[in-house]
């Protein structure tokens, strides 16, 4: 059953954050490029590759798979308390930074994205206020940043779930 548990915790970690990583990472840059073709007041304008649906598929990943993603901690708590190692320090170690990962991804990544979006008149209701965002490029430029934070905290998971103290693959 170990094994088990320890395979879908491992299939759940790759199938969800990876996604969530690659497709965060790539939001900014389109959302850059969108909210630039439409503020160049050519209503002819060039509008970058994929354009509005490209940026908002992005952030229709990004939410599914942090849906998706509570498989990761949920299987990882169960491998753990089956392996016994539930108050071990590297484990606990990671259960917080998988929390800060997961606080940054739906207080901040998430919604962010979704504000530059709405700058950009994508996914808004009729009748729905355009966001204000009085330098779009800097608020890219942050949304990257904080992207960036979020793949380092899974980053760190990912070696303390391979050089956790006591492994069998320890050296």
């Amino acid at each position: 059953m170990t094994e088990l548990l320890l395979s879908l915790h491992v299939l759940a970690a790759i199938l969800a954050v990876g996604p969530i990583s690659v497709t965060a990472s790539m939001f900014p840059r389109r959302a850059r490029e969108l909210l630039a073709a439409g503020s160049s007041g050519d209503p002819g304008g060039e509008t970058p590759p994929g354009g509005a649906a490209g940026a908002a598929l992005l952030h229709r990943v990004c939410r599914a798979y942090a849906v998706f993603g509570v498989a990761v901690p949920v299987f990882g708590v169960a491998t753990g308390a089956r392996l016994g190692v539930l108050a071990d320090a590297w484990l606990l170690a990671s259960v917080v930074l998988t929390a800060l990962a997961a606080v940054l991804l739906g207080a901040v990544v998430l919604p962010r994205q979704a504000r530059l979006l709405g700058a950009a008149g994508v996914g808004l209701d009729e009748g729905e206020a355009v966001p204000e965002i009085p330098d779009p490029r800097a608020a890219a430029a942050r949304l990257a940043m904080v992207t960036g934070v979020f793949n380092l905290l899974w980053a760190a998971v990912v070696v303390l779930m391979i050089l956790r103290p006591g492994s069998t693959t320890s050296v």
